[in-house]
């Protein structure tokens, strides 16, 4: 059974920090392009941040370009979405998924929701003013 679980949300003061991690079971993902979404209260779900598997290729939104970094750790079959200078706008839930059923590298492949097999339960993230 596969299984993405987020985790390391939480409350911060903007400016702060946090780095959520998804952990995936149930199959090897060192292949996968792993994508990180949010979706703010009455707001549509948006990507975030993906990771390619394989070449590793990392794409951002702009709106968290040089803020958040999004890296993998294949022996753990676990990635990770390191936030700084955290802003009241990043305050969403935080969710992990995963595309299993071919590669995707480009960066508009990446960013559709659609093209993602397998999501997590989601993580709060909450930045205070």
């Amino acid at each position: 059974q596969v299984q993405l679980v987020e985790s390391g949300g939480g409350l911060v003061q903007a400016g702060g920090s946090l780095r959520l991690s998804c952990a995936a079971s149930g199959r090897s993902f060192s292949s996968a392009t792993m994508g990180w979404f949010r979706q703010a209260p009455g707001k549509e779900r948006e990507f975030v941040a993906a990771i390619t598997g394989n070449l590793g290729l990392t794409y951002y939104a702009d709106s968290v370009k040089g803020r958040f970094t999004a890296s993998r750790d294949q022996a753990k079959n676990t990635v990770y979405l390191e936030m700084n200078s955290l802003k009241p706008e990043d305050t969403a839930v935080y969710y992990c998924a995963a595309r299993t059923r071919g590669p995707i590298y480009s960066r508009t492949s990446c960013t559709l929701d659609d093209n993602y097999d397998y999501w997590g339960q989601g993580t709060q993230v909450t930045v205070s003013s």
